[in-house]
């Protein structure tokens, strides 16, 4: 295994994608000097027929997808910011998300959209959304959040060789964050979630760039004698469902921690699943640790204070189990 950056495991993921099949092009506001990745030496490679720099015009860039998707390409699109998906929303919920089954399984789009998502890098509100709820909702593409460089190679693949559309959606500020990558073939199935730790007190499942503060709290909380289970969806949609479960089954609590903001969160889906299927396993009930319905302020320490990390997670763990002052009182 080789340590790599988590946006370098995009890159290689990519790369190996395109050499592997003639039909996968790449394009996006500047590409070729990309986010995901130095890709010159790649569009040296490949030549610009299929790694081409775009105009800043998401309705385009996602319109085009659509196009080159139904004659045949496996189209991957960078749109840098989850922020910029709203500017070119008509073509992915009016088309991407809709086609396959208007055309009643006729047409695939192979399309693969990257973008980052969150906080945690003073990139201001129009820059730091988490938008994968209202991917969520449109009930026609997949969405995949990796935490891993692993994750992130292994899920990029997959993405660009399913037939349908897909969201891989990178946490900000973890692209320098190193990991080990398997050498050779890797893909990760959508669907399965990953036990980045193990416990049997609680269960928190964290998603994206929630997942190291969610095992940093794990690892306050287990020197305090609280053993938390940390569950990594890896995918929202298809989601693990049962991996949940089996964990909640195991533990009897649980606390989803989700960059996105409270109110039709991702966190509000899976709360809402676990009591509808799994309430008899519940002792108590289901924790959110989420970012406020505001826009991300742009100023550190305010960006700092909305956005979730350790000690909100830990905090939200001792209240669940009665570890704190106010939780004793509440349970004499």
């Amino acid at each position: 295994m080789a340590r790599t950056r988590l946006i370098q495991a995009i890159h290689d993921g990519i790369v190996e994608e395109m050499a592997r099949d003639p039909k996968v092009i790449v394009y996006g506001e500047d590409v070729e000097l990309s986010i995901v990745g130095d890709l010159r030496g790649v569009h040296e490679q490949f030549g610009h027929d299929r790694i081409r720099n775009t105009p800043i015009c998401e309705t385009t860039l996602t319109g085009m997808a659509v196009g080159l998707a139904s004659a045949g390409y496996h189209v991957v699109v960078q749109m840098m910011f989850s922020n910029f998906l709203y500017t070119g929303m008509d073509a992915i919920g009016n088309q991407m998300s809709k086609l396959r089954l208007m055309t009643g399984g006729q047409m695939e789009l192979p399309i693969t959209i990257i973008a980052t998502i969150g906080g945690g890098s003073s990139n201001a509100a129009q820059h730091s959304d988490t938008s994968y709820p209202m991917l969520m909702n449109l009930g026609g593409v997949n969405v995949a959040v990796p935490a891993t460089s692993a994750d992130a190679k292994g899920l990029v693949k997959t993405a660009i060789r399913s037939p349908n559309p897909c969201f891989v959606l990178e946490p900000n500020g973890r692209g320098g964050d190193q990991g080990e990558v398997p050498d050779g073939e890797h893909l990760v199935p959508f669907g399965k979630a990953a036990v980045r730790r193990e416990g049997g007190a609680v269960t928190v499942v964290a998603i994206g760039r929630m997942v190291k503060p969610a095992l940093a709290a794990a690892a306050t909380l287990a020197d305090e004698g609280v053993s938390a289970e940390v569950i990594d969806p890896r995918t929202l949609v298809p989601f693990d469902t049962d991996a949940v479960l089996a964990s909640v089954a195991k533990t009897g609590h649980l606390v989803v921690v989700d960059e996105a903001r409270e109110c039709c969160s991702a966190a509000s889906q899976i709360a809402a699943v676990v009591a509808e299927q799994g309430f008899a396993l519940l002792k108590g009930p289901i924790r959110r640790v989420t970012t406020p319905n505001v826009a991300i302020p742009y100023a550190p320490n305010a960006e700092a204070h909305v956005i979730p990390g350790e000690a909100r997670i830990a905090a939200a763990v001792r209240e669940l189990l009665g570890r704190t002052g106010r939780s004793e009182k509440v349970l004499a």
